[in-house]
Formats: structure tokens, sequence, C-alpha cells
């Protein structure tokens, strides 16, 4: 049985790019050029292997060049646009998508990272935990870039903590959620709103659970980053 077949993935595809104008200047960096492909099209793979048929990306910078280099399919992916006018945050760009998001729960995705994860077992998870949200989370030798989740044995989330330079290993947000649309509704409209920072720590103790299954994450936000990211994806043999 396909888990996603009518679930609305909604992919976060607006952002700027600052830290990156140095190496991609005339595009937005979820275009940045990868092993001769757009980063994206790594992202857009892994959710057609997965089962996802229809998705939705949240634009800005840039967003007729991410309409016009992706268009309306990619192999067995429906895709549409809902592009900001005015920066919307994480939190207010999937609130201002909900009249695409069709299903009663969204898997939202950062659109400038990449998890080595099995998103069926992350949905098989969250169906199991009753959890209203869950953060697919990733393990990292060095979460001082990220700051880190923390939950208990049940899995459920506990604390975030910020990013500070002695962190050490620790699990990570690795930007990957289901979230109860009714959640996405309770979020307000037309502002600026950070999922991460503003929403995720009010759902602490309501329902938000942290899956702990990601082997590795790639997150393309530095030149550094970006420069290690084909050898990353070659090695996972997906390039």
């Amino acid at each position: 049985m396909n888990a996603f077949a009518n679930i609305t993935a909604f992919v976060l595809a607006g952002g700027l790019g600052t830290r990156l104008r140095s190496v991609v200047a005339d595009r937005p960096k979820v275009l940045a050029e990868v092993a001769g492909r757009p980063f994206l099209h790594f992202l857009l793979n892994q959710l057609a292997a997965a089962g996802v048929r229809d998705v939705a990306l949240g634009t800005g910078y840039m967003a007729d060049l991410v309409e016009s280099t992706l268009g309306f399919t990619h192999g067995p992916l429906s895709l549409r646009y809902s592009p900001e006018t005015t920066p919307l945050g994480t939190g207010g760009a999937v609130r201002a998508a909900l009249p695409m998001l069709t299903s009663s729960t969204v898997l939202m995705l950062n659109g400038d990272s990449y998890c080595d994860a099995d998103l069926g077992e992350f949905h098989a998870q969250h169906l199991q935990s009753g959890a209203k949200a869950s953060i697919l989370l990733a393990h990292v030798a060095d979460s001082s870039r990220f700051g880190s989740v923390k939950t208990d044995a049940a899995g459920t989330v506990t604390e975030f903590t910020e990013k500070r330079a002695d962190a050490g290993p620790g699990w990570i947000n690795a930007g990957i959620y289901l979230i109860d649309r009714s959640l996405i509704e309770a979020i307000p409209t037309n502002q600026a709103v950070s999922i991460e920072r503003d929403v995720f720590p009010r759902w602490i103790g309501h329902g938000l659970r942290g899956v702990s299954i990601g082997r590795a994450l790639l997150d393309i936000g530095t030149p550094e980053s970006l420069a290690s990211s084909e050898a990353f994806l070659r090695g996972k043999g997906l390039c």
C-alpha cells in the first residue's frame, strides 16, 4: 500500500540563499547545480520514490525561475506553486499554501536539504504514535550549526536546544515534517511566521513527536556544504 498516495507534500523553495551568493548568484539556492542538475531534483526524486504524487512548492525569491525550471511534472509527480509576494517564513508559507494542500496530513520539507531516511518508516511511526505533528530527526556529529532536539523515551519532543559552538553530536531537526492539517489552519494568515522558532515550541506538550531515523543530512546553505553535496549524493547512489 502506498502510504503517500493521498498525502500532499509541501516543499519550501522560497529562500534567498544569502550565504550562497558568492557561488550561486543567478538563481535561488534550491536550483543550485549539483552533478549537473538543480538540487531540488534530488529531493523530488526522493518524494517520487516514496510514493508521493502531489507536490506544492512554496516559492519566493526568483519564483518564476523555479517554476520555469521545474515545470508542472517531475516523473510521476504533479507540481503546483504557491508564490509569496512578501517573505512569510516557513510557517507563513505553508499557511498561505493551505488551499493547495488537500490532504488531512501534510508532508512538509525544506527544499535546501536532503535527509537520508525512509519516508515510509517516518509515516508509519507518525501514524502509530497518534501524534498531531512529527519531526524527522537526523543524528549529526556536530550539531553546532543546527541546534538539537530533545525527546523522551517515547519520542515526545521535550525541548529545542539553541545553536552553540560546543554542542557536539546530537539529534537535529532534519527539515521534514508530517503535520495535521488542523494545526496548519491555526497558523496566523498573512504574517511572517517561523514554524521552527514560533510554532514548534508552542506545540511541545500538545502532540509533537520526534522520529529519530535520519541516517545523514545534507544542507546546502553554505558554500562549503554545497561544495560537498555531490560527493554526499554520489555516496548514496543518487547521482
